[in-house]
């Protein structure tokens, strides 16, 4: 429910006075050591005392020198209709699950608001430019999943597939969190690779990345630039 969530957010963030846009946003004006604003769409400049680009699979599009630390891959997520007057995959009876065996992983949640039995592969998929792949989900990516569904979940054998989304993750080269200053501008903070883990930690990242900006804390190495690079070995699941 990630869409309905920052939606709350954003409209919690506006009730504060807040300001919110959907427009174009490329880095502006630098002058020394800082960025002196932002340009929405590519014409008007924003200015303020420190920005924060939160980009997702957009990130190294915005700043090159994070392509290869950053990278957008593919993801296929499938949902299927529980057996009828069958109550054992709602929530409250089923649990939000992920199998591990073997060193692979498959994951899934309960038929939650009726949408469907959710099941999906962990393995980051194909490199992909995010304006340009495809939404549409693959025979293949299909077949995996059913193959795995019906050998750990024999009582979903046949289940009618009734949805599917292509997802993106953002993989950072260790799978850890990029939340770091920019290397040339004191005032840019750069926070992304959430390897398909951002969205549920978002309140304590958006702590620490405030904390950051405003050098109330220290910084934790993981999360630094330094550690990440373009040679990808996911340690953090």
């Amino acid at each position: 429910m990630a869409r309905r969530s920052c939606e709350v957010v954003m409209q919690a963030f506006r009730a504060e006075g807040g300001d919110y846009q959907q427009v174009s946003v490329d880095p502006g004006e630098i002058s020394g050591k800082e960025m002196q604003g932002v340009l929405l769409n590519k014409k008007e400049l924003l200015r303020a005392d420190r920005y924060v680009f939160a980009c997702g699979p957009w990130l190294p599009q915005l700043f090159p020198f994070l392509t290869g630390k950053i990278r957008p891959t593919r993801q296929e997520v499938f949902y299927f209709a529980t057996p009828p007057g069958d109550r054992r995959f709602r929530e409250g009876a089923m649990p939000g699950w992920a199998d591990f065996n073997g060193g692979d992983i498959f994951y899934g949640f309960p038929d939650l608001e009726t949408r469907g039995v959710k099941f999906a592969h962990d393995q980051h998929g194909v490199e992909v430019d995010p304006d340009k792949q495809s939404r549409r989900a693959t025979d293949a990516a299909l077949a995996e999943i059913v193959t795995f569904r019906d050998r750990r979940f024999p009582a979903l054998r046949n289940a009618p597939l009734i949805g599917a989304e292509i997802c993106q993750y953002e993989n950072s080269s260790n799978g850890d969190f990029l939340i770091d200053l920019h290397p040339q501008w004191g005032n840019v903070l750069l926070l992304g690779g959430g390897s398909g883990h951002g969205f549920k930690h978002g309140p304590e990242v958006g702590r620490y990345a405030a904390a950051r900006l405003l050098g109330s804390i220290a910084p934790e190495p993981r999360f630094s630039l330094a550690s990440k690079s373009e040679s990808h070995h996911r340690e953090v699941h």
